[in-house]
This record gives structure tokens, C-alpha cells and sequence, in this order.
């Protein structure tokens, strides 16, 4: 009877597979292209969590303004 494998799980990369990785996009891209993507990719994320937030603030502000609250309670 063969043994369960559990299939590979992308949460299980550990150091060496990033370094591996890293390698192969240095090799493909260059340093200062590299460098490139990882500041707009940063950007990109910054710009994502403020969309993110203003959304919530609008939500929240909503309903605020739908749902008062009562004098006294």
C-alpha cells in the first residue's frame, strides 16, 4: 500500500527555494530592471491599501449617516 502525499502547499517555500528564485529572476531581468519591478510593485501595493482604506472610511461614513444614533440611548 503506498503512502498519503500531501501535495506542496506555496506557503512551504522555504530559504533556499526564495534564494533559487531570486537567482532566476536576477538572471532573466537584470538588477537595475529587477530593482524597477520591486519599487513598482511597492507603489502598487501602497496605492491598493489606500484605495482599501478610503473604501472603508466611505463605508463607515455611510452608515453613520444612515443609521444615527438616538438621543439618549
Amino acid at each position: 500500500m503506498m503512502p498519503h502525499v500531501v501535495p506542496a502547499i506555496i506557503g512551504n517555500v522555504g530559504p533556499m527555494e526564495l534564494l533559487i528564485i531570486l537567482l532566476i529572476l536576477l538572471l532573466l531581468f537584470g538588477a537595475s530592471r529587477l530593482a524597477g519591478l520591486g519599487a513598482a510593485a511597492g507603489r502598487t501595493i501602497k496605492e491598493f491599501r489606500k484605495a482599501v482604506s478610503d473604501v472603508e472610511d466611505e463605508v463607515k461614513d455611510t452608515t453613520k449617516d444612515t443609521h444615527p444614533t438616538k438621543p439618549g440611548a
